[in-house]
């Protein structure tokens, strides 16, 4: 598959190039979802704003999660929004070491878009790398891209089940949360029994740029992770669990999504729930 990656100057190189690029800034976090005023105060020039809440899930019954996949429809829709046509180069950033984009390009090459990159290192890196920002809004002229989902594997709820039962489905949240001991979204604590915990935020260096392909590969090898057995990804919502399947990609693996996550499983009553450090929720030695 093509690059995921592109660093500040070959970005800026493309865009003075005159290519065929759209940028999208694709800031977001749990505590301040809404990116559109950081947006507005600067960005990279020519980039459009995309909403994750919005534009990037679609929004069900709790029993769906709280971040599901949108409707290929309603993405080919805003796609065209944002400008994008067919054969264009995507670049996506956002400014917390790329945990959003990574949703952004999960879902865009999903939908068949051939070449998604992440801005490597965020805005952070293109600010640090003397590149200039631009404040107001981008309203570009429609694109015509044609979508279609189903590019990039993924697991249901019942196949995460049975991954996490043998020991093949990796939970990327901090590992509080992953524990149990807090919950701040989610209608319970804690983990699907027999996920293991690798939190995702080890994937990027102090930089915010990815960690080296072969010291992703180590990272996830450590946990029993290799290229013959399915693995599966699952976070809060789907936007961690992306940024981890973004990791794996560049390490060489091929890992699936599972993009209802802990959402999903926890408005779930009838699935069980597992607490502490160890897969199972046993209190180990």
């Amino acid at each position: 598959m093509p690059d995921i990656l592109i660093t500040p100057d070959d970005l800026a190189d493309l865009i003075a190039a005159g290519r065929r690029v759209r940028v999208l800034d694709v800031r977001w976090r749990l505590d301040r979802p809404d990116g559109r005023p950081e947006y507005l105060a600067g960005h990279v020039p020519g980039a459009v704003f995309v909403d994750l809440d919005r534009e990037l899930a679609s929004h069900g019954a709790p029993t769906d999660g709280r971040h599901p996949l949108p409707d290929v429809s309603d993405l080919q829709a805003a796609a065209r929004r944002w400008g994008i046509d067919e054969g264009d180069t995507v670049v996506v950033y956002d400014d917390l070491a790329s945990l959003s984009a990574a949703r952004a390009w999960w879902v865009l090459t999903d939908a068949g878009i051939a070449d998604v990159r992440i801005l490597d290192g965020a805005l952070s890196a293109w600010s640090r790398a003397g590149h200039p920002l631009e404040a107001g809004d981008v309203v570009p002229d429609p694109g015509a891209v044609v979508l279609s989902a189903g590019h990039l594997p993924q697991v249901t709820i019942d196949e995460a089940a049975a991954l996490a039962a043998s020991g093949a489905l990796l939970d990327v949240r901090a590992p509080e949360r992953y524990r149990g001991d807090v919950e701040p979204m989610d209608p319970r604590a804690g983990h699907i029994p027999g996920s293991l915990n690798l939190p995702t935020a080890g994937n990027v260096g102090e930089d915010g740029r990815f960690l080296a392909p072969e010291a992703l590969r180590r990272r996830f090898e450590q946990v029993g992770v290799d290229d013959v057995s399915p693995v599966a990804l699952s976070c809060g919502s789907g936007v961690s669990a992306a940024h981890a399947f973004v990791a794996m990609r560049l390490a060489g693996l091929q890992p699936q999504l599972y993009a209802g996550s802990w959402s999903q499983w926890s408005n779930h009553p009838d699935r069980p729930v597992a607490t502490g450090p160890h897969p199972d929720g046993s209190a180990g030695d």
